[in-house]
Parts: structure tokens; C-alpha cells; sequence
């Protein structure tokens, strides 16, 4: 009997995991608002579940957990019975979600993943042919387009054959830059202010470009951090955990670690993103803290404006977006974005990620 497939009708019903992928991406949507607490995004998807009938009454959220820890999405906190933790796994997915829900819709440099408007040595052959020229390599030589410009130059007359430099054509090899990004979020005390938040778009978004960076551009370094009244560095794996504090917002602090992260990092390109939705109102002197919420402290300003000046004295372009629409804040953001000469976006939570990887992208083409 010969070997073959057995063809069935498709029956949706018959699926294992019916119901299962659908709560998923719910439960990977609530686990970023939760900050990685699952037991208060299950409770939110039951109340969901309730209120929109998310289940059937053959797969209930009751299975929905335990398929997430037979999966390894989730698994039992060590510290608490009857609580669960998020997995490695589940860190990923969320990077991943992130990634299709915002981002679905350069200087020549060492060898990376970006493709330039530059050619040269690289590791992947374009469409360009071009003359060949001394300090080429063999392999770049393409022989068939070589042989029949020999045939038209010189023709082909009995045995005789001539091939002479000028009739070598080489084919081009696109170059693929390397560039050094960081990423600040601002976790300051006004991104939940008012009952509106701001946090987990900018978590999405920072989630989004991390996996973005470690699937399509692997040779490219990204850093991210946060700043509140201090700054501090993290890892792409705590940005799920994200929460805001009861911070001002202290930017001079940030730049200031963006920097000295970039200086370590050898590639000619760098940048640094900055998602904010306020005014930086916060300075550390010694020990203490300078403080200002009301209005733009002149001497909070000038500070965040002279690092604008040292970033594009470094030729560290930086893309700033602004989460809110104040006008005063605006202006800020417009002045310091003058200074440094890089990038503003005033944006509304739903565009953000949008024009993060537009901008991502385009710093990447630039012919400079």
C-alpha cells in the first residue's frame, strides 16, 4: 500500500484547543495592564467572561488555566498557594503580541541587519550590477553577465575566446548596518494621572521595538530604562512588570544614563527614544532632590536642554514622544527638540506605537 495523507472534512468544532487562543490574547492583553499579576488578570477575565460571554459552556476559564499551565504560560508561585506566576514563555508571547498588535499594520557602518542606501561588503546580494573594480572579490564577479558582455565586445570567432577586465560586471552586496538604540520610559506618578493610562501603551510599545529588534535586527543593541526621580536600567523581560511610582519626573536623570549606555557601545550609530507624557519637573543635587510640578522650572529646563546639546554634540539624534497636548508642554518639547535636532512626535496613545516604528525604520534608511 502506497504511503499518503487521509483527507477528512474540516470540522472547527472538533479543535482541542477551541476557545483557548481567543482567552489568550485577552489574558496576555490584561497581564501587561496587570503588570504581571495573574491572579487579578484572571479575575478580570472572568468578570469579561461574564459580561460577553468569552466561553462556551464546553470550555470554561476553569480550563482556560489549566491549559495555561499544561502549556506553560503560567505556573505555581512558590511564595503564595493557590497563586500563579507568569513564565519565560508567557514574557515572550506578550513581547510577541505587542509586536503584531502596534507594529502590523543610515550610516554605513559595521555589518548589522538594517538595509542601507549604501553598498559594499556585505551578506546579502542586491539586484545592482555595476563595473568591476580593483579590490574586488572573485566571488562578487558575475559570470554570466561577464561571459555575454565579452561575446558582444569581442564576439566569439572558432576556438578564440577573450575576456578582459572591462567586460567584468560585479554584482552588488547590500550593506547591513549595526545601530545602538535606547529607550526611556517615563514612569513618573502622571502617567496613571486621572484616571487615564498612559503606562501600558508606552509598555506595549517598548515591548513591541524589543522584540522587533531581537527578531529582524539581531545584531542591534537596545537598551531600556526607566526614569522617575531617579533612572535605572532594565531588562527586556521586566518590562511586562512595569509600574508607575510616586515619582516626578526627572529627565536630566535619564539622558544622562542613555548617554553613558551609548558611549559604551562601539557602532557609529545611536539614538535614543524617549516616550513621556509630561514636563520634566525633577533635578537630583547631592542627595536631595530639586522639585517643581507647577509650570517649567527655568532651572529643571536649562539642565534637560544643555544634555539636548551634548546628545547632538555626540551625534546621538533623539526622537522624543509626547503623550499629551498641553501647548506649554509642546513648546518645550519643540525647543528641545531644536536644540538637539532630532525628533518630536505629539502623538495620542493609539498612534504611538505606529510612529515609534515608523521612525524606527526610517533612522535605519537615512543616507547621511
Amino acid at each position: 500500500m502506497a504511503a499518503g495523507f487521509r483527507f477528512r472534512d474540516f470540522v472547527p468544532e472538533d479543535l482541542p484547543d477551541k476557545g483557548f487562543e481567543s482567552l489568550l490574547k485577552i489574558f496576555m492583553q490584561l497581564i501587561t495592564i496587570t503588570s504581571g499579576d495573574v491572579g487579578e488578570a484572571l479575575s478580570w477575565l472572568s468578570e469579561l467572561d461574564k459580561q460577553y460571554g468569552l466561553t462556551e459552556d464546553g470550555y470554561g476559564i476553569g480550563d482556560f488555566i489549566e491549559d495555561l499551565k499544561k502549556k506553560g504560560y503560567i505556573d505555581d508561585d512558590p511564595q503564595k498557594q493557590g497563586a500563579f506566576n507568569i513564565t519565560t514563555k508567557s514574557e515572550q508571547k506578550i513581547r510577541k503580541s505587542a509586536l503584531e498588535e502596534i507594529f502590523g499594520k543610515l550610516k554605513k557602518s559595521g555589518q548589522g541587519n538594517h538595509r542601507t542606501p549604501h553598498t559594499g561588503q556585505g551578506d546579502e546580494q542586491s539586484t545592482d550590477m555595476r563595473e568591476f573594480r580593483f579590490g574586488d572579490s572573485l566571488d562578487q564577479i558575475s559570470m554570466t553577465e561577464s561571459i555575454r558582455n565579452a561575446q558582444l565586445n569581442h564576439g566569439l570567432s572558432g576556438e578564440d575566446f577573450m575576456l578582459t577586465e572591462g567586460d567584468l560586471e560585479v554584482r552588488e552586496n547590500e550593506h547591513k548596518s549595526q545601530t545602538s538604540t535606547v529607550l526611556m520610559i517615563d514612569i513618573s506618578h502622571s502617567m496613571i494621572l486621572y484616571g487615564e493610562d498612559r503606562i501600558t501603551p508606552a509598555k506595549k510599545v517598548a515591548m513591541a521595538l524589543a522584540e522587533l529588534v531581537k527578531q529582524k535586527y539581531p545584531k542591534d543593541f537596545l537598551d531600556v530604562l526607566v526614569f522617575g526621580n531617579d533612572a535605572w536600567q532594565i531588562e527586556v523581560k521586566d518590562l511586562p512588570y512595569l509600574q508607575v511610582g510616586p515619582y516626578h519626573t526627572n529627565t536630566v536623570a535619564g539622558l544622562e544614563l542613555a548617554l553613558d549606555l551609548l558611549r559604551k557601545r562601539k557602532t557609529p550609530n545611536k539614538q535614543i527614544f524617549m516616550i513621556t507624557d509630561g514636563k520634566p519637573t525633577c533635578l537630583k543635587e547631592g542627595t536631595s532632590y530639586y522639585k517643581n510640578s507647577f509650570g517649567l522650572d527655568r532651572k529643571v529646563v536649562n539642565k534637560t536642554l544643555n544634555l539636548a546639546a551634548a546628545a547632538r554634540r555626540l551625534k546621538v539624534p533623539i526622537t522624543t514622544f509626547m503623550i499629551a497636548s498641553d501647548p506649554y508642554l509642546q513648546q518645550f518639547v519643540e525647543e528641545f527638540t531644536q536644540v538637539n535636532q532630532g525628533k518630536a512626535y505629539y502623538s495620542s496613545l493609539k498612534g504611538l506605537g505606529h510612529l515609534i516604528f515608523e521612525d524606527y525604520k526610517r533612522n535605519r534608511r537615512k543616507s547621511v
